[in-house]
């Protein structure tokens, strides 16, 4: 099979009635996603990641997938000390995979300790956020959306979610401009 947007169309899997997406001036929901320590998988909460940070968190639809390994995470590694000089605190990657998947990428991608590798295995987070995919088409089950959302101690701020198949809004170089 052939991975190209034109072969696929994401699809929500809830309504607009059962659930709203995220906008800019909302709380970030509460919940917590996987991490990788020293000694082994860890959890981090909303709480310790956003409360009196500002914070880049930036969504791809899986590691090791094309555009995602290819511009997506390598954007964000590459452009990291120019979103620190902006004032940003902390920047984190999610996706739903499970914590080994992402520390796996992260070394990848020489992440380090630049960039928070969170992952959301169950998909838990991005349900919450109202940003989650049905990628049944293309035997990834449920997914998070293209996104990347900035926010100031606790609350989004900046909101951009891609179009299906596009990758535009959420690039480093565009939240880089809402800095």
């Amino acid at each position: 099979m052939t991975w190209t947007a034109s072969s696929f169309t994401w699809q929500t899997t809830s309504t607009s009635a059962e659930k709203m997406m995220i906008c800019s001036g909302d709380q970030m929901p509460s919940g917590s996603f996987g991490i990788m320590a020293e000694q082994g998988p860890e959890t981090i909460s909303t709480d310790e990641l956003f409360k009196g940070r500002k914070v880049v968190l930036f969504s791809v639809p899986g590691a090791f997938t094309p555009t995602c390994s290819r511009r997506h995470l390598p954007g964000f590694v590459g452009q990291v000390d120019a979103i620190f000089a902006k004032g940003v605190d902390t920047i984190a990657c999610t996706a739903v995979n499970d914590v080994f998947v992402m520390d796996a990428w992260g070394k990848q991608h020489g992440v380090g300790d630049k960039i928070h590798m969170l992952a959301d295995g169950n998909g838990e987070y991005v349900r919450k956020l109202g940003l989650e995919v049905d990628a049944s088409g293309w035997d990834m089950g449920i997914r998070g959306q293209r996104f990347a959302i900035i926010v100031d101690d606790g609350v989004a701020s900046h909101v951009a979610v891609d179009e299906p198949g596009q990758f535009e809004v959420s690039s480093a170089e565009a939240i880089l401009e809402f800095l």
